[in-house]
């Protein structure tokens, strides 16, 4: 993995969003503003597959990892596992 992946952040406005309880995908989705269906058009996903992954009971990587190259984020930004990329 190099640097510039490990060492992503995420931004303020989307810790403070999960803090809240916010999904990251959901979190990051409105932030860039997209409707479900937009993402699901641009990461190759069903709306029915980002609606369950935004509910919490699908955090499939592979999925993650298409939603986040498909906002234009590091490949790892969807996965919270590390808090210590939590800026907020």
């Amino acid at each position: 993995m190099n640097k510039a992946v490990r060492d992503y952040s995420l931004p303020e406005s989307i810790s403070t969003a999960i803090a809240n309880g916010t999904n990251i995908v959901r979190a990051f989705r409105e932030q860039f503003g997209y409707s479900v269906d937009d993402l699901a058009v641009s990461c190759g996903l069903t709306s029915l597959e980002i609606e369950t992954i935004e509910s919490g009971q699908n955090a499939d990587p592979s999925k993650l990892e298409r939603i986040a190259h498909a906002l234009g984020l590091p490949s790892n930004a969807m996965i919270i596992e590390d808090s210590s990329r939590l800026s907020a």
